[in-house]
């Protein structure tokens, strides 16, 4: 029945088409116009001359203004804006991920303990093997030694440095007798002068030496005038290109080159090394309190820092279920005791005194040197915690990914997806890339190596040359990273006072020095020790959210509003207006369809046409049209070429012959 239906509907259409269309297009335009429900077509029709052309005019005019309008609606639609809403609210709340290193990555001696090393015996020394509490501090001795051995040399080029640095402060020249030992370290950065005449030429002597050449042709005869500064040479591997990092003073200069060859020292040490090597937890954290309970390091999780060595992150999440508190105030936070052991640091290594902590989301990376604050010690730091809980669309809306399985680049951290672990995971991608070696203060992706001295010259000049790039405006990395679209952030206020004070000090030092070494002697010391009080000021929390500024439901109202203050119209003028232009669609394929088979027609009988028929052959085939003869049927083909023409006959129904009986035959008797 349906296929009948449809037989039916395709068979009247290819009538149509054959027959064509049943009106015009001036025929539907009228039509229109006299039955449509919008105001200025019917004046168009029903008016004078003079008044149908004026109207015929605003009505242009408003159509325009009309899809101006739509265009601008339409285009702000699909920009995809977003409106930002506040939302506050109440309950208790996840207490953040604190993580606090000590600036001081690897202790150059120990002072508490080398004394005591010294004044040993052997045998003293034998027997004390033998007991744990005495094996473990030997240990501490060792640790201290190790990582003081494997930058004593890069500490002896420091110093020399700046001994020479002094000497051209002083008469303007640089001593040149370098052994070659030392002379191998400019190959993958060089500490240089730069001087710059009167005339604006500059100069370039290398502090530690590289050329030597180059280095006494431009210590002698040189104009004892002009300006100065320092700076970093890095050079790739053929020394054909070099770029220079200019510092404002000496102090950048010499803590940038030394932790350059810091970092190469470190690619050959093991990661079991460094920590040992590092600020073990029981000297680090002297007191512990969460919510009024002590804690201890079972609630702190150590994480190996490239820059800061060991630290300690407090409330991770990453094996135990996050610490809820539901009070605001400094006895329901985290307080801590730290003990920064100043006199062991080392002095190119570590210039600034302190703890470094940073408070972050559970089971995410902690990026200190980047976003860490510093608690100074011989102080309390106490940190009011604010919450802001952003909630950022997705999709078209915000440039923003949920997990992170949908960005180009792969994070190499093992944490939850930050923009930092994306940023730092692609320069480390690109490290491997083009520089063959990856930098020690990212992870490593499979099969690479961190960058060193000896394997790799020309990493230093590399790196800076792709952290250059990486940090430019459209960089390849910043746009393939999205923000996450569900981020927590902590607004921080900060006060300090001077801890303990002078009238407690006396009985603090000495019961810290005791819960920590178990000895009467006092080992800490105000320039050591610092407190840490984090807590929430409220426990109100802000949830900035993402909305949609149009919606979909916006875009429709909007539309007809537009249409109807224009035009004076609804959606039903615009289903009518819709029709015509169907209707208008399918006058133009019946047109074009119908020229199409006429002009086929056309060719086929211009090309190839038979010769006319005679009168006596068409007098034939009307009279006997079921008459088939008994000869065999013969078709004698003629080329186009040989037809002759001929003219048809007359259509006159006089030369037709009919039967009798059907034909009626009338006379008219009266008028004889």
């Amino acid at each position: 029945m349906v296929w009948l239906k449809l037989r039916q509907y395709f068979t009247h259409a290819l009538h149509r088409l054959q027959k064509g269309p049943g009106y015009t297009y001036t025929e539907l335009l009228v039509w229109y116009c006299e039955n449509t429900n919008t105001h200025g077509p019917k004046r168009i029709v029903t008016e004078g001359p003079k008044k149908r052309m004026v109207w015929f005019i605003l009505t242009l005019v408003f159509a325009g203004l009309v899809c101006w309008q739509w265009g601008i609606l339409i285009q702000s639609y699909l920009a995809w804006e977003v409106s930002m809403n506040l939302r506050t609210g109440f309950r208790a709340m996840n207490f953040p991920a604190v993580t606090v290193c000590n600036t001081n990555p690897f202790r150059s001696c120990h002072s508490r303990w080398e004394s005591v090393w010294l004044a040993w015996d052997a045998s003293l020394v034998r027997y004390c093997l033998l007991m744990d509490f005495c094996r473990s501090h030997l240990d501490f001795l060792y640790r201290y030694t190790r990582s003081k051995q494997l930058l004593q040399h890069l500490d002896k080029l420091a110093k020399l440095a700046l001994e020479h640095i002094y000497i051209y402060n002083q008469n303007r020249t640089i001593p040149e007798d370098l052994p070659l030992s030392q002379t191998d370290w400019s190959k993958v950065a060089s500490l240089v002068i730069i001087e710059k005449n009167d005339q604006g030429e500059e100069t370039v002597l290398h502090i530690l030496g590289s050329d030597q050449s180059q280095t006494h042709s431009a210590t002698w005869n040189r104009p004892q005038t002009g300006t100065y500064k320092v700076a970093l040479q890095l050079c790739n591997q053929d020394r054909s290109s070099c770029l220079y990092r200019n510092f404002s003073t000496v102090v950048e200069a010499m803590s940038e080159w030394y932790s350059l060859h810091y970092i190469s020292i470190l690619s050959n040490v093991s990661q079991s090394d460094r920590r040992m090597m590092g600020e073990q937890g029981e000297d680090f954290i002297l007191a512990c309190v969460f919510g009024g309970q002590p804690c201890n390091l079972e609630n702190f999780t150590q994480l190996m820092h490239p820059t800061y060595g060991n630290c300690y992150i407090f409330n991770w999440g990453s094996e135990t279920e996050a610490l809820v508190t539901s009070n605001p105030g400094a006895e329901f936070g985290l307080k801590l005791v730290l003990d920064i052991s100043q006199e062991d640091y080392n002095p190119f290594l570590s210039i600034a005194a302190g703890a470094r902590f940073m408070l972050h989301q559970q089971n995410s990376y902690p990026f200190l040197q980047d976003l860490g604050l510093y608690a100074r010690p011989g102080t309390e730091t106490s940190i009011g915690i604010f919450v802001d809980e952003i909630v950022r669309l997705g999709g078209s809306y915000s440039h923003c990914t949920f997990d992170g399985l949908d960005v180009d680049v792969k994070t190499l951290y093992n944490t939850t997806y930050t923009m930092q672990t994306c940023l730092h995971s692609c320069l480390q991608n690109h490290m491997v890339k083009f520089c063959g070696c990856g930098h020690h203060n990212f992870p490593l992706p499979e099969g690479a190596y961190y960058c060193n001295n000896k394997d790799n010259p020309n990493w230093g000049y590399c790196y800076y040359h792709l952290k250059q790039q990486t940090e430019a405006e459209r960089s390849e990395c910043l746009e393939s990273c999205k923000q996450p679209c569900n981020e927590t952030e902590y607004k921080l206020t900060i006060s300090m006072a001077d801890w303990p004070s002078e009238s407690s000090e006396d009985w603090i030092y000495h019961i810290l020095s005791y819960e920590r070494d178990s000895s009467a002697a006092v080992t800490v010391n105000r320039t050591n020790i610092l407190k840490l009080n984090l807590y929430f000021q409220e426990i109100n929390y802000r949830t900035i959210q993402e909305d949609p500024a149009l919606t979909i439901d916006w875009l429709p109202s909007k539309l007809g509003g537009q249409f109807g203050f224009w035009m004076g119209g609804s959606i039903l003028c615009i289903i009518e207006l819709t029709e015509i232009l169907i209707d208008c669609l399918w006058i133009t394929v019946i047109k074009v369809v119908k020229w199409y088979v006429e002009r086929k027609a056309h060719r086929a009988r211009k090309h190839c046409s038979d010769p006319p028929s005679t009168i006596a052959q068409s007098t034939q085939d009307h009279t006997n049209s079921g008459f088939e003869p008994d000869q065999p049927e013969t078709h004698i083909e003629r080329p186009c070429a040989l037809a002759i023409p001929g003219t048809p006959p007359p259509q006159y129904d006089s030369l037709r012959i009919y039967p009798i009986h059907q034909r009626d035959i009338t006379c008219d008797y009266d008028e004889n």
